[in-house]
């Protein structure tokens, strides 16, 4: 996949702040979230257990994983401590369009 590969993956007015939102890009399950006035894009699944991120909480820019507790940096992918000792995916976004109907668009290009 090339760097310019972006997908639609849903309007910005599906987004509430704080609150994950799954989608499927091309069979990938993807997070994404808007916080703190930015939208972020990463892989649903923890890397310590094959558990939907989506299903967790979001604060201060982290994604918690509900089964185990490992939060993961939006902007990095990192985790910030045990039991999640490898980093997720991250994904580029970019918004098009404006207000509510504008189309959030992920490319499946890791960033880190």
């Amino acid at each position: 996949m090339s760097a310019v590969d972006f997908q639609p993956a849903c309007a910005l007015g599906d987004l509430a702040e704080d609150t994950p939102h799954r989608v499927e890009i091309a069979g990938t399950p993807v997070a994404v979230v808007r916080t703190e006035g930015e939208v972020f894009a990463v892989n649903d699944i923890c890397s310590h257990a094959n558990v939907s991120l989506s299903e967790g909480e979001v604060d201060n820019c982290q994604i918690e994983c509900w089964l185990h507790g490992s939060s993961f940096d939006l902007r990095t992918g990192k985790p910030s401590g045990p039991p999640a000792t490898r980093p997720i995916p991250t994904y580029p976004v970019k918004i098009e369009g404006e207000g509510p109907a504008a189309t959030v668009l992920v490319s499946l290009t890791q960033e880190s």
